[in-house]
């Protein structure tokens, strides 16, 4: 269902599905073919009635089939969840297909759980390494006191390492450890063992170079083959990708992997809402089969096996790494242009401008949550 893109605003046919789609748009501030920079501008005459019908699966795939423009792709995301579209925009038909696949099957279970590496994160090391800051890492950065992204990774880095109360020579695990960010960083600066797992194997090859040298193991594993004993858990950027399904499975695993007087740190984006659902534009383009927790979510599947210590919540930031990585993208596409074609390049500015607009709405958050299995005396997490 592609077309060649127009080059500018069509004349806007007189259909049922506009004039839905503009009541819809009430109160949001956003005009269709308008001057603002978050307005959409129509180029094919059938994009109303393909959003109409198919929710955010067809706003996103008509944006990267170039059947619509917008200048502030994130600053229209705002507009539309603020405004309550969020729900409306998703058809019944997908939110009541994923709430049955994921009621009868787990989407996330040992077999299917490498899915989100092939499709995702095996992408290509060379989008990622022009896309993110040189730590490579691929999950919020804090800018508590950052003036740039490669400052806000280095912060957070450092903030898990604080909160996990790092000592030399202990023994670290990273449950999705990606291109090594956290292991290379935690046994650099803190003289720590680090075991890293993840089911990408291009993330692997790339994190095992760049932590050569160093005391770090990076393997190609799922999470519920563990064994061992580690002083020191974390898990950044991966808890996404469990499900809800799996929940006290990843919680017990954590706590057998764990000493009495261990650490855990969970590092995740959060849903506002406890139900189970995906965006569907998400879940077939992005990451398949993900579901975010809500904070009932963590709470009432890890209190049989761990001891929560701190909550922090610092999600706006996530907005400003978004919009940090879609300037690196942005930027530095002409150098890989020639191995991906222009339909990627438009899902990705898609994703990245609709997650940061969804952060700037307070639609999603981004906790951290400390851990331990109830070891003596009083936790005073580092900020």
């Amino acid at each position: 269902m592609t077309s060649e893109p127009q080059i500018g605003p069509i004349a806007l046919p007189d259909t049922r599905a506009r004039r839905v789609i503009e009541q819809l748009l009430a109160g949001s501030g956003v005009t269709i073919n308008g001057d603002a920079p978050h307005d959409i501008r129509v180029l094919h005459p059938d994009f109303f009635s393909r959003v109409l019908h198919q929710g955010t699966l067809g706003l996103g795939e008509a944006y990267m089939d170039g059947w619509w423009e917008c200048d502030s792709i994130d600053e229209l995301a705002t507009r539309l969840l603020l405004n309550g579209l969020g729900d409306h925009a998703r058809s019944t038909t997908e939110r009541l297909k994923y709430r049955l696949q994921a009621g009868f099957l787990n989407l996330q279970s040992k077999a299917r759980a490498y899915m989100v590496g092939e499709a995702h994160y095996d992408l290509g090391n060379d989008l990622f390494e022009r896309m993110l800051d040189p730590t490579m890492c691929y999950s919020c950065g804090y800018w508590k006191s950052a003036d740039n992204l490669h400052q806000a990774q280095r912060a957070k880095l450092e903030l898990a390492c604080r909160k996990l109360d790092l000592k030399p020579g202990m023994k670290v695990l990273d449950i999705g450890c990606g291109w090594g960010s956290f292991a290379e960083h935690a046994a650099r600066h803190h003289d720590v063992e680090v075991t890293g797992i993840t089911i990408s194997r291009e993330q692997a090859a790339l994190a095992r170079e760049r932590c050569e040298g160093l005391p770090v193991e990076i393997l190609l594993q799922d999470y519920r083959d563990l064994d061992g004993l580690y002083d020191r858990i974390v898990s950044i950027g991966m808890f996404e990708h469990v499900g809800h399904r799996n929940y006290p499975t990843y919680f017990e695993t954590v706590r057998r992997l764990m000493p009495a007087d261990g650490l855990f740190l969970l590092h995740t984006i959060g849903s506002n809402r406890s139900e189970v659902t995906a965006d569907p534009w998400i879940n077939r383009y992005i990451f398949p089969n993900g579901v975010l927790p809500s904070a009932m979510d963590i709470a009432r599947t890890s209190e049989a096996h761990l001891l929560m210590e701190d909550w922090q919540n610092f999600g706006p930031d996530y907005d400003n790494t978004l919009m940090a990585w879609l300037d690196n993208f942005d930027a530095h596409w002409h150098e890989i242009a020639h191995r991906y074609n222009e339909r990627t390049r438009r899902m990705f500015r898609y994703y990245l401008a609709i997650c940061a607009g969804a952060f700037r709405a307070r639609h999603l958050q981004l906790w951290q949550v400390a851990f331990s299995r109830g070891r003596p005396g009083r936790y005073d997490a580092p900020r």
